[in-house]
């Protein structure tokens, strides 16, 4: 059930929250890939917004717990604003990224709007890492490594109050897949958040098939789904052009398997690629396969199914 509403790409070329330089070029990679004439190709009316603008990334230790919070709160607002704008137009904001940071100010965005809209909003988080830190548990402070924590009210208030009243969302609208990176004391939060998780050992063990079956269950007309998709999320060997690789991760046909399922649904609403490094790659292999995956979520398939 392919997606018909008008696409725009939104590119962020900052690397402002992560631990190491690079993602700043993913929207770069991923149009040199051939993502637009991918998505063209599909059926879909894309129109490529360009690239936001916003501070350069001064690379300077954290202070009080965080790496560059004032510039990261400034991306995140101008994102949170450009997302915003296109889902009152009636269009479904693709987010080129950037590392995972970002990530606030796009679901951000999506939460308010649903809200507006009686809408329920489902989060497919699509990642190596749950990104539920702190300050008090992370010492590089590199806020992509905590959006989750902040959109469900955990964090430095610029951020957590980005959109308005905190939390921007309950932590129930996340299905967080492909998790197989998570730190001690973040454990114990997500536990206590009551996060929905499906970690790689439990896809090894029932299969994608039957993850991607229990993450979409109960999705209707009135569901909004919002995917984040951090590139780590899948294996290093498939795609080595990330800064935090995580061995294990899912393998092609996982991944899209992962992908038609969702289109299967027809209700993609939003979406997200962050953390695509290509000084880490390889002639831009990771990027191709980024793009071969969003075709196969805008409906690409081996045969017509019914």
């Amino acid at each position: 059930m392919a997606v018909k509403k008008p696409l725009s790409l939104i590119g962020v070329p900052t690397d402002i929250g992560a631990a190491h330089r690079g993602a700043s070029m993913g929207p770069e990679a991923l149009r040199v890939a051939g993502l637009t004439e991918a998505l063209v190709a599909r059926g879909m009316q894309v129109t490529d917004r360009g690239n936001l603008g916003g501070p350069i990334n001064p690379w300077q230790p954290p202070q009080d717990g965080y790496r560059h919070l004032k510039e990261v709160v400034t991306w995140n607002r101008t994102l949170c604003a450009a997302v915003t704008a296109e889902l009152e137009w009636g269009r479904l904001p693709m987010v080129l990224g950037g590392d995972h940071s970002l990530a606030v100010g796009s679901i951000g965005a999506v939460a308010s709007y649903c809200q507006a809209q009686g809408k329920t909003l489902r989060v497919l988080w699509l990642d190596a890492h749950a990104d539920f830190n702190t300050s008090a548990m992370t010492p590089s402070g590199n806020i992509h490594g905590m959006p989750v924590a902040c959109l469900c009210g955990i964090g430095p208030q610029p951020l957590i109050e980005l959109v308005g009243p905190t939390p921007m969302v309950k932590p129930n609208v996340f299905r967080q897949i492909g998790i197989r990176s998570v730190d001690t004391g973040e454990k114990r939060l997500v536990h206590e958040a009551g996060l929905t998780i499906y970690d790689m050992r439990y896809i090894d063990e029932v299969g994608m098939k039957r993850v991607m079956e229990e993450a979409l269950e109960g999705l209707d007309e009135q569901t909004h789904l919002h995917v984040s998709f951090d590139i780590d999320f899948l294996d290093p060997v498939i795609a080595p052009a990330v800064g935090t690789t995580v061995a294990g991760g899912p393998n092609y046909r996982e991944a899209q398997l992962c992908m038609e399922m969702i289109a299967d649904t027809g209700c993609l609403g939003s979406l997200d690629i962050f953390e695509l490094n290509p000084a880490f790659d390889e002639h831009n292999r990771t990027a191709r396969l980024a793009v071969d995956l969003m075709e196969s979520l805008f409906g690409k398939s081996t045969l017509m199914r019914i």
